[in-house]
């Protein structure tokens, strides 16, 4: 029998044009007076612009304008930044960070830079392999965090790290956690199955709720640094869109600031009610071969990590696009095929289209109060202070909690249960009570117009009545912000 010899083929082949034309970064401060302008030409692939737009809003750095375009397998795309502050990027260290970060095509580099410039204290963790992460998504309801929290608490687990969404009646969560008395990753499977049991019955609570609109999903993350699981390998905060996807948030009402239908040139830049609508809509460009997916909405840090990201994890590939803003308006324009190479066919694939990006934008936007704090870490703190606002008549909406060190860091937004405005002289009389051994920073987000409901009833907010006693035993625990 003559023996068959087929010709050898580098498995490494495939990625080697990346690899010999990497991503290109040009960092410009001298072309534009006001911001910084950040270049990067490459080899194309999909999902490297979510790359480099995670990069850029990591470093919680703002995208006022930006120009893609790609061809021939290659791309050039154009970013106009600024900082936090509203200036130019003038750090070299944050500069060298960028070219570092984007240059070697989305594997961040583990570098002390990294941990000083990019948003840990919030919204990621700084050793997320050391603990055990778990991912739920349900039905929400009115204190549904808390009792999450609580349950995890009586599992003695101790919560690290968590972020939950909640939009259009559905809650997505995902939380490190570690074992109460030895501080290690959770990694027997049968008290992994437990935890999954007993979490799946508190959300399963909602009697309306349909089993398959429920599931969680702990992954067990090894201790020696190398994860497994997606919700470790990608970044959290796209890892909650991909979850509410999954849970079709995108199904629900439309926000009071949401139109489906809306063109761009309806939406006027002057009129106040104009500013907060929202409208994405779909035109065919049938001579190229492309869908041009158009979306104008009030602007607002991450807007673009949010739109790229969903149409990413659609499976949907950005060719060209132009995003820039006007005022406190943004407008942008995004050149798309299906990942196959087909455009937008049919209506119902419009729809979905028009449906997820409008839920992209909307979930992240939480019109209500911003209240802060940081506190000595310890089991049980996150349940009790998600408690106390629970049986106050306040709803979180979404929250983010990390540990730095010793401290527990926790940002919550907050609404009131009955549907109304959280009463802001309540908030105050809160702020000005616990000052002392509690710090509490409060903003105010609401961006409605109409004024608090009248003559609200002093007893039900009233801290001496119902929040002092409550928080009085766990003032010890908590430590003034730096």
């Amino acid at each position: 029998m003559n023996k068959v010899c087929w010709p050898y083929f580098d498995p490494e082949f495939d990625t080697l044009p990346e690899r010999i034309y990497g991503p290109t970064v040009c960092i410009d401060n001298e072309s534009m007076e006001d911001c910084t302008v950040v270049k990067v030409d490459s080899v194309s692939k999909q999902g490297l612009l979510l790359e480099m737009v995670q990069v850029l809003t990591d470093m919680n750095l703002t995208i006022s304008k930006s120009y893609i375009s790609s061809d021939a397998g290659w791309f050039m795309d154009v970013f106009h930044v600024k900082d936090e502050h509203g200036n130019k990027l003038t750090d070299q260290k944050v500069i060298n960070y960028i070219q570092q970060a984007i240059g070697t095509t989305g594997e961040i580099p583990s570098s002390a830079v990294a941990k000083t410039y990019t948003n840990k204290a919030v919204f990621g963790s700084e050793y997320p392999s050391e603990h055990t992460a778990i991912e739920m998504t349900g039905t929400d309801r009115p204190g549904l965090f808390s009792e999450i929290s609580a349950a995890l608490a009586d599992l003695h687990c101790n919560i690290v790290e968590a972020h939950a969404w909640s939009h259009n009646d559905r809650l997505a969560c995902v939380a490190y956690v570690s074992d109460q008395s030895t501080d290690t990753p959770i990694d027997d499977p049968g008290r992994l199955a437990t935890i999954e049991e007993y979490i799946t019955t508190v959300l399963r609570a909602t009697a309306e709720r349909s089993p398959s609109e429920t599931h969680i999903n702990p992954l067990q993350v090894k201790a020696n640094g190398f994860p497994c699981g997606d919700c470790i390998k990608t970044n959290v905060e796209r890892r909650l869109h991909q979850l509410m996807l999954s849970v079709r948030d995108f199904d629900g009402q439309c926000g009071p600031n949401m139109s489906r239908s809306t063109p761009s040139s309806a939406v006027g830049f002057g009129d106040e009610e104009g500013m907060r609508r929202t409208a994405v809509y779909i035109e065919s460009c049938e001579e190229k071969g492309y869908s041009i997916v158009s979306v104008d909405c009030k602007d607002r840090p991450r807007l673009m990590f949010d739109t790229v990201c969903t149409l990413t994890d659609m499976q949907y590939v950005v060719f060209h696009a132009s995003i820039g803003c006007h005022g406190d308006y943004a407008f942008q324009e995004y050149f798309i095929r299906h990942i196959d190479g087909y455009a937008l066919n049919t209506e119902g694939e419009k729809e979905r289209v028009i449906k997820c990006l409008e839920a992209a934008i909307e979930r992240r936007v939480c019109e209500g109060v911003r209240l802060e704090l940081c506190a000595a870490n310890r089991v049980g703190l996150l349940s009790d202070i998600t408690r106390v606002l629970r049986e106050n008549g306040l709803a979180v909406v979404r929250a983010h909690v990390a540990t730095k060190g010793e401290k527990s860091v926790n940002a919550f937004y907050l609404r009131d249960i009955s549907g109304n405005e959280v009463d802001m002289d309540f908030v105050e009389s809160m702020k000005k009570e616990i000052l002392g051994p509690i710090d509490l920073a409060v903003k105010n987000d609401s961006r409605s117009t109409s004024p608090s409901p009248p003559d609200r009833s002093p007893t039900r907010f009233s801290l001496g009545d119902l929040l002092r006693s409550q928080l009085e035993r766990l003032s010890h625990n908590f430590v003034p912000i730096n």
